[in-house]
């Protein structure tokens, strides 16, 4: 499942660098990220709380790429959908354990800025918002699958049945977050 991971990330690197960039800017390199350091960071993971661990978050070009290690805890359904909204970075997500239900809208009620100047903007997400989610679709997700989130979408978990542990990757086309 590893090695499927490291595929994934490369064949999404490639998809997002256009072509043009690479030619006409020699001086770029590859990134690698091991299997020895994405299962690091994954058993590095604090037990019991959300853990959001930026691996590397690259120059791309055209923008910034950014790859990290998310890992949720148990959650009751029932207990309300805080959702976090990306305003300027979209991500993917590769449900590598666990299960859970994600919610996903265009609308958050209550919604709040986070600090510009807290370390979640800077380092992992770019300006965003925390609300609680209305509406939306919900979907069951599982170890291997894929989930698109468009930049603005709100999402959020409704119910975590088995620890979930995902990686994510974050498309920061306006270069918001600092390198890594």
């Amino acid at each position: 499942m590893t090695r499927e991971m490291f595929l994934f990330v490369l064949v999404l690197a490639v998809a997002v660098v256009p072509a043009g960039v690479v030619a006409q800017d020699s001086t770029k390199v590859a990134t690698h990220i091991s299997a020895a350091d994405v299962l690091a960071t994954i058993e590095a993971a604090p037990e019991g709380r959300v853990s959001d661990q930026q691996m590397r978050h690259i120059d791309a070009g055209e923008g910034y790429l950014g790859v990290g290690i998310v890992q949720r805890p148990l959650k009751a359904a029932g207990t309300g959908i805080v959702g976090i909204q990306h305003h300027k970075q979209s991500e993917v997500y590769r449900v590598v354990s666990g299960s859970g239900t994600l919610v996903t809208s265009s609308t958050m009620v209550d919604s709040r800025p986070l600090d510009p100047n807290g370390q979640t903007v800077l380092t992992l997400t770019g300006p965003s918002s925390v609300g609680t989610i209305e509406g939306g679709q919900s979907r069951k997700i599982s170890a291997g699958d894929l989930v698109i989130i468009p930049a603005d979408v709100a999402h959020g978990f409704s119910e975590i049945t088995e620890t979930i542990t995902y990686l994510v990757v974050r498309i920061d086309p306006e270069g918001l977050v600092k390198l890594k």
